[in-house]
């Protein structure tokens, strides 16, 4: 009898364990979640973690994540204003914001994306459209002295947006069109930009073609540089030769004067002996080797080597 008793209270029991179990679920940090009952939804969307309660069996609950998302577009083709045609591929961020209304509006992530695909590309391909190639691939931040020197003498429109630019009018364009699907565009970026294989080569000539005339600018301001550096070394060369030579003169003027005075002072001091030294040192030079001279016996130049008189 007690065995036909336990039977079905442990079905019961298991029974209410089960109900108890189908009653709550818990919501994540990071996730929100909307409650529907038969399909249609109850309440105000659930955003903050923890266990919650829902009426068993009855009302089923809708999870969606409420952190940032990231998309990436595919790879398209696209003309530029100047008949340009590049790859661009795109990337942004993004979140719901409204769960109720994005599970009403799109359902799904995977149908949020592919939402995401016709809104993004379809902006991304207008502004493209309207905007010349050198608008795509430069940055917003270029100083106009170096975009001018980019600038080309035929051409008649300078640039005034740049990629970044760019990416943020699509942000502001698309972020119009999101709100009613219960989505938020945090940020568009232009993830890469590339030419058809048509243009590239003819590219990769102007490319070519624009570092040379770089280089020869900066060549040509290299050998004017040389040309100034040169001029100043010959000027301070000159200059600092002149002025050796003038001092060499100066310093050489004062010694002969100072030989001549000292000359002059020693021959004032004693005539005689300075007039036989400079005759000794006039013998040396004349009566020097095998040298025969004849001279007359009354030559001042005898008057040393004459034998003296007697009694002199």
């Amino acid at each position: 009898m007690k065995k036909n008793i336990q039977f079905p209270l442990m079905i019961v029991l298991a029974a209410g364990v089960f109900v108890l179990w189908n009653a709550f679920f818990i919501l994540n940090e990071g996730q929100q979640a909307v409650i529907t009952q038969f399909g249609k939804p109850i309440g105000t969307p659930v955003t903050s973690a923890g266990l919650k309660f829902k009426i068993p069996f009855i009302q089923r609950v809708q999870f969606f994540e409420k952190k940032i998302l990231i998309w990436n577009g595919d790879s398209n083709q696209i003309p530029t204003n100047d008949k340009t045609y590049i790859y661009m591929e795109n990337t942004a961020r993004w979140r719901i914001t409204d769960a109720l209304r994005f599970l009403q509006a799109v359902g799904t992530e995977a149908r949020a994306r592919t939402l995401l695909d016709d809104i993004l590309d379809g902006t991304v391909r207008d502004l493209v459209n309207k905007n010349d190639l050198i608008e795509i691939i430069r940055s917003s931040d270029w100083s106009p002295e170096y975009m001018d020197s980019l600038i080309e003498q035929e051409d008649k429109i300078k640039p005034k947006h740049g990629r970044d630019k760019i990416s943020q009018m699509v942000l502001d364009a698309a972020s119009k069109i999101t709100p009613q699907y219960g989505i938020e565009l945090i940020d568009v970026m232009f993830k890469r930009v590339n030419y058809i294989e048509s243009v590239r080569l003819t590219v990769y000539e102007r490319m070519i073609s624009e570092r040379k005339r770089i280089a020869a600018e900066k060549r040509a301001t290299g050998e004017g540089q040389k040309a100034e550096i040169l001029g100043r070394v010959d000027r301070d060369y000159r200059e600092i030769t002149s002025t050796a030579k003038r001092q060499s003169m100066e310093i050489r003027g004062t010694a002969d004067a100072d030989a001549a005075r000292i000359y002059a002072e020693a021959y004032n001091t004693d005539p005689e002996f300075y007039a036989f030294q400079k005759s000794l040192e006039s013998y040396r030079s004349i009566l020097s080797g095998n040298s025969t001279l004849m001279l007359d016996p009354s030559s001042d130049l005898l008057r040393y080597l004459e034998t003296p008189a007697k009694g002199q």
